[in-house]
């Protein structure tokens, strides 16, 4: 089978059709009806992507990748009828790598799913290092460093900061990472990028607030400092 996507769904019918669509699309498929049966499941199937309704009885999606974060890198794209950008902001601050709003489309599932799992891939597949300052990313062991002490990061924190540290000093707007990012045009979401860049400082600056390798360039968008002589 193809790669393993886990769904997570309260609604029968909407578990079914996506179980049925993907699967004829060559993916490998298991199903979960709350977040509590999808931490299980997830630690017997091992997903490479995480299908993952948000309001749900017994745990909500919020509440699974609260727990889900501390055990797995897994991306996760929500799926929700609440398209508040509160939520939004939430949940990609919770560890969502991206979000479809019910109803949907299948092609356009279908297209967030490749593009997700595709720069996920490229991270794993790509034979490359970036060694900038006291920060080292391993592209071929999908492993970050800073200062000798390895770094977890989410597929997403992990791509941006991979597009980022290439090109020290280099200017990137928020559109143009989103674009590196999605892989396909999203519209009205460039926040998103600004709540990716907050995650990833908190994970490798010594001091957030006064971020030493990712800089704001106001105005203009993000970049990853130079190296000093």
């Amino acid at each position: 089978m193809g790669k393993r996507i886990l769904v997570v769904d309260d609604e029968r019918n909407v578990r079914h059709m996506l179980d049925e669509y993907l699967r004829g699309h060559g993916y490998d498929v298991q199903t979960a009806t709350n977040g509590r049966e999808a931490l299980i499941a997830a630690r017997q199937f091992f997903p490479d992507l995480v299908l993952l309704d948000v309001m749900m009885p017994e745990m909500d999606g919020l509440e699974f990748v609260r727990h889900f974060r501390q055990e797995s890198n897994t991306p996760v794209i929500f799926l929700t009828a609440r398209i508040e950008e509160t939520e939004k902001v939430v949940g990609l601050e919770l560890g969502g790598d991206d979000y479809v709003t019910k109803p949907f489309g299948m092609r356009e599932l279908l297209a967030r799913v490749k593009a997700v799992l595709r720069r996920t891939s490229n991270a794993v597949v790509e034979q490359e290092r970036f060694a900038v300052g006291d920060v080292v990313l391993d592209k071929s062991r999908r492993r970050v460093e800073v200062s000798g002490a390895e770094i977890r990061l989410t597929p997403t924190e992990f791509m941006l900061l991979a597009v980022l540290i290439a090109h020290p000093g280099r200017v990137y707007s928020r559109a143009q990472l989103l674009e590196r990012l999605h892989d396909i045009a999203v519209e009205g979401v460039e926040r998103t990028v600004d709540v990716h860049i907050r995650n990833l400082r908190a994970k490798i600056e010594p001091d957030a607030g006064t971020p030493r390798y990712v800089e704001t360039v106001f105005g203009a968008g993000y970049r990853f400092a130079e190296p000093t002589s």
